[in-house]
């Protein structure tokens, strides 16, 4: 049995269990990822959606984006948890929306040919034009 991680957005209105299951871990920095998130980049962990259950707030969800594909956010204050991908199959979750410390970290960055000019990549990470195949 693995060992099970929470998470929340800002206001805590919204918590969640996720398996530290993760499959991969990737630091995104395409456009996209910089406008949902505000940030340089989006550090996020990619786990089955069925290992990641909602504990409190479904009410307060809102999600943004299609039925196999979206970005979940807390409707009272906006953070961003996790993006539903790949048809529905995996959940990206935020890696800063955790409370505990997954067992998976970052191995790469991906999308640095899209990635802001004011950003400087400062670790020794291996860096990818786009998502690697």
């Amino acid at each position: 049995m693995s060992r099970i991680l929470s998470g929340s957005c800002l206001c805590g209105a919204v918590r969640y269990e996720v398996a530290d299951e993760f499959t991969y871990a990737l630091i995104c920095h395409c456009s996209q990822c910089r406008r949902a998130t505000g940030a340089a980049s989006k550090p996020f962990a990619g786990i089955e959606r069925e290992k990641l259950q909602i504990s409190r707030g479904t009410d307060s969800l809102l999600k943004f984006g299609g039925d196999l594909t979206h970005d979940v956010r807390c409707g009272l204050c906006g953070s961003l948890l996790f993006s539903v991908v790949r048809g529905g199959k995996f959940a990206h979750v935020t890696l800063g929306s955790l409370a505990d410390e997954p067992s998976l970290k970052p191995s790469a960055h991906i999308y640095v040919g899209s990635k802001a000019g004011w950003d400087s990549i400062l670790d020794n990470l291996p860096q990818h034009m786009e998502l690697p195949t």
